[in-house]
This record gives C-alpha cells, sequence and structure tokens, in this order.
C-alpha cells in the first residue's frame, strides 16, 4: 500500500487499478455503515479527520513543528467532482479517491437545495460474511460454512450424490477467479471449502480474525471479498513518505486549493482504525449543525459496525461539547462532542464524535424547505457561517 502527501494516499495509479471495480463488492467490503457522498453533490471536508486518518495509518500524532494553515477552516465546503472506488493490489484493502474543489464565498451564498444524504452502503440481499476461525486458516484445514449461509449463497449440492459435491468459481475485486471444491460431509455433516481453500488464504495472507464474504449477485455470479482485522501498523513500508510529510502534504494542498479554488484529491479508507468519514454531504452537515438542538446531560445512541457485517446501536450520554485541539482547530465542528458510554458497551469506543455520526434521543428539529449556506441558528443570537462554527 502506498501513501501520497494528500492523506492516505495509495496512489491511484497501481499497476491493473484502471478496472471498473465491481461497486457492490467494493461498498460490501468497506462496510454496512459507509455512506459515499454523490459526484456533483457539495460536501464538507475536514482536515482535521483527515490528519486524524494519516496519524491512524502510522501511528504517529501530529507533531508541534507542523506549521499551521491559518487560511484554511477547519470545515471547507467544496464541490466534489469525482469520486472513484480502488481495491489495494496487494492487501485488497478498499478505499476511495476524491476530488474536491472549494466552493468559492459568492459560491456559498447560494440557496442551497437539500440534496440526497450521500450513497448508503449498498449491502447485497444474497451474502454472508463469517469471521475466520484458527481453523479456517490453517494450511491442512478447509474453511467451514454456516449451513443457512451456504444453502442462501451458493448454488444448491445434488443431495443424490455421496457425498454431495461442486466446484465453486468466484471472483475477487480484482476480477481473479477463484476454485473452490464444496462439498457437504462430516458427523455431524457440515459445509466445507476445500481444495483451492489454503491457497486462497496463503496468497490472501489471511490470518485469524480477518473475514470473508461471499455474494450471489442478480447476474448469477459468486463475488467473494475480503475484510482484515483491525492490526497496528507497526513497519511501514520503505516507499512511504513520513508521517510528518503526509500531514504537512495534505494540509498544505487544502490550503492551496482554498486559496486558488482549485481542485484537489484526498483519500478515504473506510477500514483503518479511525474510520470516520472526513468527506461528508453537506446537507447532512447542516442538518446536524444547524437543524438538531444538543445539549450536556442529553442521552444519545449510535451506530458500529459488529462482527458478521451486521450493526448495532449503542447508547452513551454527552458529557461535553467542545475543540477537540482549540489550538490547531478552534472553531471545528469534528469531534466536538465529548460522550460517555453506557457501561455495559464502553470497550474501546471513541471518547468523542461528531454531531452527524449521533442520533440524540430528544430533538428539537426545523427543517424549512430551501435555506442558504450563511443560515442563522434560529435559537441562537448572532450570525453563523459553515467556515466558523456557532457557539455552542
Amino acid at each position: 500500500m502506498k501513501l501520497s502527501a494528500s492523506g492516505l494516499g495509495q496512489q491511484a495509479a497501481h499497476e491493473g487499478e484502471n478496472k471498473c471495480l465491481n461497486s457492490e463488492l467494493w461498498h460490501a467490503c468497506a462496510g454496512p455503515l459507509v455512506c459515499l457522498p454523490t459526484v456533483g453533490s457539495r460536501v464538507v471536508y475536514f482536515p482535521q479527520g483527515h490528519s486524524e486518518q494519516v496519524a491512524a495509518t502510522t501511528n504517529k500524532e501530529v507533531d508541534a513543528h507542523i506549521p499551521n494553515y491559518p487560511n484554511l477552516p477547519p470545515q471547507l465546503i467544496c464541490q466534489l467532482h469525482n469520486i472513484t472506488m480502488h481495491a489495494d493490489v496487494e492487501t485488497d484493502e478498499v478505499y476511495a479517491q476524491m476530488t474536491l474543489q472549494p466552493l468559492t464565498p459568492e459560491e456559498q451564498k447560494d440557496t442551497f437545495l437539500p440534496m440526497e444524504l450521500g450513497i448508503p452502503s449498498k449491502q447485497p440481499t444474497n451474502y454472508f460474511c463469517k469471521t475466520l476461525t484458527a481453523s479456517d486458516t490453517s494450511t491442512h484445514g478447509g474453511f467451514s460454512v454456516p449451513r443457512r449461509a451456504a444453502e442462501k449463497v451458493f448454488p444448491p449440492l445434488d443431495f443424490s450424490q455421496q457425498p454431495p459435491v461442486q466446484e465453486l468459481i468466484a471472483r475477487d475485486l480484482h476480477d481473479v477467479e477463484w476454485k473452490f471444491r464444496h462439498i457437504f460431509r462430516g458427523q455431524p455433516k457440515r459445509h466445507l471449502l476445500t481444495t483451492g481453500w489454503s491457497v486462497f488464504v496463503s496468497a490472501k495472507r489471511l490470518v485469524a480474525g480477518d473475514s470473508v464474504l461471499f455474494i450471489w449477485n442478480e447476474n448469477n455470479q459468486l463475488l467473494l471479498g475480503i475484510r482484515r482485522a483491525t492490526r497496528p501498523q507497526t513497519v511501514m513500508p520503505s516507499s512511504v513518505l513520513s508521517s510528518d510529510s503526509m500531514h504537512i502534504g495534505l494540509l498544505a494542498a487544502a490550503a492551496h486549493a482554498a486559496a486558488t479554488n482549485s481542485c484537489f484529491t484526498v483519500f478515504y479508507n473506510p477500514r483503518w482504525a479511525s474510520p470516520s468519514e472526513f468527506v461528508i454531504p453537506l446537507s447532512k452537515y447542516i442538518k446536524a449543525v444547524f437543524h438538531t438542538r444538543v445539549s450536556v446531560g442529553m442521552r444519545f445512541r449510535m451506530l458500529f459496525e459488529t462482527e458478521e457485517s451486521s450493526v448495532r446501536r449503542y447508547m452513551g450520554t454527552i458529557t461535553s461539547i467542545s475543540d477537540l485541539d482549540p489550538a490547531r482547530w478552534p472553531n471545528s465542528r469534528w469531534r466536538s462532542v465529548k460522550v460517555g458510554w453506557d457501561e455495559s458497551t464502553a470497550g474501546e469506543r471513541q471518547p468523542r464524535v461528531s454531531l452527524w455520526e449521533i442520533e440524540p434521543l430528544t430533538t428539537f428539529p426545523m427543517y424549512p424547505s430551501l435555506f442558504p449556506l450563511g443560515l442563522k441558528r434560529p435559537w441562537h443570537p448572532g450570525s453563523s457561517s459553515l467556515h466558523g462554527i456557532v457557539p455552542y
């Protein structure tokens, strides 16, 4: 995997990556909570969030000596000109490449029509996802498929054979074919992938804790994807830029684009340790920031991805609302809400979240049919701007 100065920049010039990836498989690998903005729509870019992803990628926080860019606002309103889905040729990690262009102050004054909130993750209907066990990844074993999953996704076996067996052909994100022997045997009987499975595990360097998913699509094709368990990045490849260079590069690129109204490119990887989306639809931002009232002590719920590609709502309480990094990013909406998670669900969840990630249990929404970008918050005196922040 390669990284560029504009952030988690897997160079899109990977050999063989010019193919159009299967969107259904890409979204399934990205996860059920990923929501890509719509091409041509207005979005909000958070350089602070982008920098956070780089820090998670390199296991290195932003150093104090990295220069600030005072003319770079904490939230940058942009037009999304293009978005391309990619998969790393070595690791199969999925990521999105986005081309953004900051809007001029005049363009931001235009009346904004609320549009779609982005492209919800296109999770397939006929699929299953399984977290691999040690037995699944052993060189002498096979892949044990849950019975309901096999019956739902794989072509039916001929049970007049003893044992019932068939060959499966599945295509991955790079359109590579993988052949597996699917057999129903054992005591008790179970569905297994045998011949071909260990070759796949070795080629993809899968370990226990990683996940695989199979999709039976509308064209009667079997698709195969992987999701790697989050693992700390201990050694970066020699070709990778230093963490400091990456932070400086992404900030400089965004600041230059904002000053010159020129396009810039960012890369978003939804499977990294810091997967929060730092490019979100403008309509989603406006709804959360300007049309939903939150306060300290308010209860909320938030969606999280769980094992086997399902989602679950977890509960918490808002404990404070303030800037995450007031020195570098004053008036930023990025992770401006500090929360306390219910004790039974605390785990490793972030102590800070962004307004658009949560669903307050008590809200006072106001939804006008049309509103300009410089809309004032109805319940708070004074003007507001999407470049700045309304006092909490």
